[in-house]
């Protein structure tokens, strides 16, 4: 595996045959097309199979497995194409494994909103071990709310690709907003969380879930004990039915941290109380804020840190963007950043004739371009060489995995260098 940066003058073929690889291949591995003009600074996941199979008779995904000894997801990770072009005809030639050596195991997790597109659920789905449906809600009494749309359709493609759906619940009001004034009523009646734990399992049993995911944000501080405690009661009972937990935890560099957003979210309490955790390593550059990386290493490494002096490192899962944002130029305080995805983000670059820079401290890039009214912009995202940094981190560290946030939109380099990196826990 290689991480490549286009240089002035290079296109897909010169690329593709500078690494003796197919054209498709680099295109696939990438989300790219064969229009897409490349940018200066682009940075490309470049894969080397090590073992491919070309099919002696036309078959199907399930007997081609059995006869190859792969698993059919494994088989739709090494060769994305077949979840839109699933026609296995006499002919045509399909990748085993990649000449990358395994790193060891991962748990991968990805988040969206029941409302997801089903194509691209589809094609996200072989590399997830687990898929989180984005977000039920509860009222004071403990009664569950279910989300506006019906996640039924999301949480059976899941079923049916043989990824684990799970249940998140947040305090996430229809405002848009997290009301710490619900989770402060639900840790002081007890009679409401023993109805809002069996309204839940009623719920994992009737959808099918495998799981729940608790992302109580901005909890008030004097709840910092209650929260726990409802985290651990929670586990205890969704456990004896067979049920993992998870919980969501803000970005801390320490145990002191002030402010609203990280004060009642105890490390160490929550990590004991629940099965596992993830760290919501995200945001630094967010809508309203100024020009920054989204999930820039240097802060990243400082969060994982401090997470493993208080949590065992297999319950970690490291929590990656999946966007980008774009700012106009000079920054003014509450004016709203542009939200893109990576794939969105370079073909911009590329549009713009613009140079996508790379900050190394951030391990992130970024490139200016000028609108068609004249003002300067400048956008920070993802790519594959950031998201290499980060699964190099949790390589480091060694940690249980990484979530996605979200599985909305594309992410083929980022799943495409776990697979080949890494084992996903199914």
């Amino acid at each position: 595996m290689a991480i490549h940066t286009v240089q002035p003058g290079e296109t897909v073929f010169s690329i593709a045959s500078l690494y003796k690889i197919s054209v498709e291949d680099l295109l696939l591995y990438n989300g790219l097309t064969a229009e897409d003009k490349l940018a200066v600074g682009q940075n490309l996941l470049i894969l080397l199979p090590e073992e491919t199979y070309t099919l002696p008779a036309d078959t199907n995904l399930s007997a081609l497995a059995a006869e190859v000894g792969q698993s059919e997801r494994a088989l739709l990770r090494n060769n994305p194409d077949l979840v839109s072009d699933g026609e296995l005809y006499a002919g045509r030639t399909l990748v085993l494994s990649f000449a990358t050596p395994k790193e060891g195991e991962l748990e991968t997790v990805g988040y969206a909103y029941p409302f997801v597109s089903p194509e691209v659920l589809e094609s996200a789905l072989p590399y997830l071990s687990e898929f989180t449906v984005f977000t039920y809600g509860f009222n004071e009494e403990g009664g569950l709310i279910p989300p506006e749309t019906d996640d039924r359709q999301a949480v059976a493609l899941a079923q049916e690709r043989g990824t684990t759906p799970i249940l998140l619940l947040s305090t996430l009001g229809a405002d848009g907003r997290f009301n710490n004034r619900l989770s402060g009523a639900l840790f002081r009646n007890p009679q409401a969380q023993e109805r809002l734990i069996e309204e839940l399992l009623a719920t994992l049993r009737e959808k099918g879930y495998g799981g729940l995911d608790i992302d109580f944000e901005y909890v008030a501080p004097e709840d910092r004990e209650a929260y726990a405690d409802f985290v651990r009661r929670v586990t205890e009972r969704l456990n004896e039915e067979g049920y993992s937990v998870t919980v969501a935890l803000a970005p801390k560099t320490y145990a002191g941290q002030p402010g609203l957003l990280y004060e009642a979210h105890d490390y160490q309490a929550l990590g004991k109380a629940a099965n596992g955790v993830l760290l919501m390593t995200y945001e630094w550059g967010y809508t309203y804020g100024p020009p920054m990386a989204v999930a820039p290493l240097n802060r990243v490494r400082e969060v994982v840190d401090y997470a493993l002096s208080e949590i065992p490192r297999e319950k970690i899962l490291l929590g990656i963007p999946n966007y980008g944002y774009d700012w106009t130029l000079p920054y003014q305080m509450g004016t709203a950043a542009r939200s893109l995805s990576p794939g969105e983000a370079t073909k911009l670059a590329a549009e713009k004739n613009a140079e996508i820079l790379f900050d190394e401290e951030a391990q992130a890039p970024y490139f200016y371009y000028t609108d068609g009214e004249g003002r300067e912009h400048v956008v920070w995202f993802e790519d594959p060489r950031s998201l290499n940094a980060k699964l190099d981190l949790i390589a480091e560290k060694g940690l249980g995995g990484y979530a996605v946030w979200t599985v909305m939109r594309p992410a083929p380099a980022l799943f495409a260098q776990t697979n080949a990196r890494f084992e996903i826990a199914d």
